[in-house]
């Protein structure tokens, strides 16, 4: 397999880095709908200091009825380029410090020509150091990002469907195991429960520790995936909910060296729809 740069940096990397100019931090907290307070308000209460706030559901496919879908290269580089981060900046994303949305938007970055980092454990771990925040609204000065998509990173339904028949490619489901064999509900209304058939289930909490944010070592990353029954040399996709935590499986991936992972961006909001493709339910 091909070897990668570790996207993970350390609170001490960053902390040496907080007054380099060209060093840009972007908070990319993300919570279920519903859930407040509002990530947004979370950023405005305590943030790294100099993080500017990157809006999952804003920075998106607003044409698209699902939510937070990628959006164009034009848009990424607009909305990007606004946040004052430019094509030479050395940008670090975290959020909260459950692996809810970094992975996501390194990912984003990562698709549209940009490679990023991400701040292992967080802004959890950042707090628990005793290390410095800021509250209020940044305002950065704009900057000029050119954006180009990757469309291998990326997979869609009709992609998954021709799938089911070819098995080209190994699909992994980062949802909570119960959701993946279907004995609970799915939160977002409407949507039936079970997995993609075929495929696979490793919960995306099961490869960070919860009581320091950081995530796991990469022996244990790679025991993780076998147990799930992920051959690591095979084409592999991941899927979640929304195609948020999915992402954490595909940094996961990267880190041990299997660089061209796909993400379905629909995930199990497009695929659990009613009207959606064959659903299966129970163990894998």
């Amino acid at each position: 397999m091909p070897t990668t740069t570790d996207p993970l940096v350390s609170t001490d990397w960053l902390a040496a880095r907080l007054n380099d100019p060209n060093v840009k931090i972007v908070d990319a907290t993300f919570k279920m709908p519903g859930v407040m307070p509002l990530p947004k308000d979370d950023y405005l209460a305590a943030h790294i200091p100099g993080a500017v706030f990157f809006d999952v559901d804003a920075v998106s496919d607003h044409s698209n009825p699902l939510p937070h879908m990628f959006p164009s290269a034009e848009q990424f580089g607009r909305d990007v380029g606004a946040l004052g981060i430019g094509n030479d900046d050395t940008v670090v994303v975290y959020d909260s410090g459950g692996w809810v949305a970094a992975p996501r938007v390194w990912w984003m970055f990562l698709s549209f020509g940009k490679d990023v980092r991400v701040l292992d454990g967080g802004l959890k771990k950042w707090v628990a150091e005793g290390r410095k925040v800021e509250s209020g609204q940044g305002t950065p000065k704009p900057s000029t990002f050119k954006a180009t998509f990757d469309a291998r990173r990326t997979r869609s339904m009709q992609q998954l469907v021709e799938n089911l028949a070819t098995r080209a490619e190994q699909v992994i489901d980062a949802r909570a195991n119960e959701r993946y064999q279907g004995k609970v509900a799915e939160p977002r209304p409407g949507l039936r429960s079970g997995h993609i058939p075929g495929s696979l289930s490793l919960p995306y909490n099961n490869l960070f520790d919860a009581a320091t944010g950081t995530m796991k070592p990469l022996d244990e990353l790679r025991a993780a995936f076998s147990g799930a029954g992920v051959k690591l040399d095979a084409p592999i996709v991941t899927s979640c909910g929304s195609g948020v935590s999915a992402a954490v499986l595909t940094l996961a991936l990267y880190r041990l060296g299997v660089e061209n992972p796909a993400l379905y961006d629909g995930s199990w909001t497009e695929w659990g729809a009613a009207d959606g493709p064959p659903v299966a339910t129970g163990p894998a």
